[in-house]
């Protein structure tokens, strides 16, 4: 399973960036898939998921500024960030979660917020 992140860049506080994350690969029992981020010096948390049945739940820190949108037809997951903040900064990895607890992380990519 191999997971292409992309959409990530430097933006000023208040303005908006679009991630997309695609699994490839030969696959199958594919349950969630998520979006975390993490910050220079601090421990990587869980930003969003969405599951298979299109349910989602975000970190409350993110709540009414992010949106998490999936099509599992293509394995791909997006997330739309508005509002941006400088606590936003921070390298967010794609990660797929299987069942049997297997899951699968991408390269990430660095989201900059200036203030």
């Amino acid at each position: 399973v191999q997971l292409q992140a992309s959409g990530g860049g430097l933006v000023q506080t208040g303005g908006s960036l679009r991630l997309s994350c695609v699994a490839s690969g030969r696959f199958s029992g594919l349950s969630t898939m998520n979006w975390f981020r993490q910050a220079p010096g601090k421990q990587r948390e869980l930003v969003a998921r969405i599951d298979r049945d299109y349910n989602t739940n975000y970190a409350d820190s993110v709540k009414g500024r992010f949106t998490i949108s999936g099509d599992y037809a293509r394995n791909a997951i997006y997330l739309q960030m508005n509002n941006l903040k400088p606590e936003d900064t921070a390298i967010y990895y794609c990660n797929a979660a299987f069942e049997g607890h297997l899951d699968y992380w991408g390269q990430g990519t660095q989201v900059t917020v200036s203030s």
